[in-house]
């Protein structure tokens, strides 16, 4: 396992793949304590120290195992949760959401659940569509000069609001309390190619991209009728709804067919070469039920795609340029004064 910083706004260190939680615990049909265990354990082994968490998981029941499973081990990891929908099928409407108040609620009954005093990285996991940003802002800053997390972040953000808070934090010059994104990112769904991404990049954002596989999408397993995400108690994943989809998919299994490896694998491998061609970092989030899928995951950090494959998967999975991407692409040329090919672009800008 390869390690970088998460971000350029700060030094916190992490492994190139992070552990996602949401399948600990058999509230939402997922591992076992003791096959949470074995499953951290390996990927620990393997030099992971990334995990994911949120509240909303399995109701608190993945916090609880993973709380217990670290125990004194707790500073050997980076640390990261999430807040917004609560850890309980019914909070009602002042427990949940973005503001101050839900935040600061949260955040205790997560650590107390985990079994320590503070997060590493603490993310709002959805907007709420009524909590202001400088509010967020304002209420991870505090949060992390109390002491109880590290740095704060953003999940399933548009890039406008993303790209809105970081000017709060730069302009209270509290770059590191907004320290990245956690956005869902896979050859099934792209559309963070647009926006998302660009943003993170030019703001030194850390980016973890999370259900890497669309749920199961790109194992094939739905094809061959097998259960996974779609079939469990809270349905998540990707569904072959488009024909730039199913492409993808038909694309995917071509190639696995012509190699004599997974999809999965193959997917994986696509993905961490894709991450490459971002300047900041890239962290996938993996959320293995088993041992043997753990083991999927890890094989693809050796596995190098030949490039006519990762030029096949790039070009079926590509997403359709929308405004204004589709006008810059026109004027490419002309606004560098017909010299695009020769000009060098430093760096990216906001």
């Amino acid at each position: 396992m390869r390690y970088t910083t998460f971000g350029t706004r700060t030094g916190l260190r992490v492994s190139e793949y992070a552990l996602g939680t949401a399948s600990f615990g058999t509230n939402w049909g997922g591992a076992t304590r003791d096959d949470a265990r074995a499953i951290l354990g390996r990927f620990a082994e393997a030099g992971g120290t990334l995990l994911d968490t949120a509240d909303v998981y399995g109701f608190g029941e993945a916090e609880q195992i993973l709380g217990d499973l670290l125990g004194a081990d707790r500073d050997k990891f980076v640390l990261a949760g999430k807040f917004t929908l609560g850890a309980h099928p019914d909070l009602g409407v002042t427990r949940t959401g973005n503001s101050r108040k839900a935040m600061r609620a949260a955040l205790h009954a997560s650590l107390a659940r985990l079994g320590t005093d503070h997060l590493d990285l603490y993310l709002v996991h959805h907007p709420d569509s009524v909590t202001p940003g400088e509010e967020i802002v304002g209420a991870l800053d505090d949060l992390v000069r109390a002491g109880d997390i590290l740095h704060g972040g953003l999940s399933n953000f548009p890039a406008w609001r993303a790209t809105h808070a970081a000017g709060v934090a730069d302009r209270a010059g509290r770059s590191a309390t907004l320290a990245g994104l956690q956005i869902e990112y896979n050859l099934a769904d792209r559309g963070a190619d647009r926006e998302l991404l660009p943003a993170a990049e030019a703001l030194g954002l850390g980016v973890m991209l999370y259900s890497p596989l669309g749920g199961g999408l790109l194992t094939g397993k739905y094809r061959a009728r097998e259960q996974g995400r779609l079939s469990g108690p809270i349905a998540i994943g990707q569904r072959e709804d488009t024909p730039q989809k199913i492409a993808t998919v038909d694309a995917l299994l071509d190639i696995a067919a012509l190699t004599g490896e997974k999809p999965a694998r193959i997917a994986m491998a696509w993905l961490r070469h894709t991450s490459r061609r971002w300047a900041t970092a890239i962290v996938p989030v993996i959320g293995p039920r088993t041992l043997g899928q753990l083991d999927d995951y890890l094989a693809a950090l050796d596995l190098e795609p030949a490039a006519e494959h990762l030029a096949t998967l790039d070009a079926v999975s590509e997403p359709p340029l929308d405004y204004p991407q589709s006008a810059l692409h026109t004027y490419a040329d002309p606004v560098l004064g017909g010299a695009a090919d020769r000009f060098d672009r430093i760096r990216p800008v906001a």
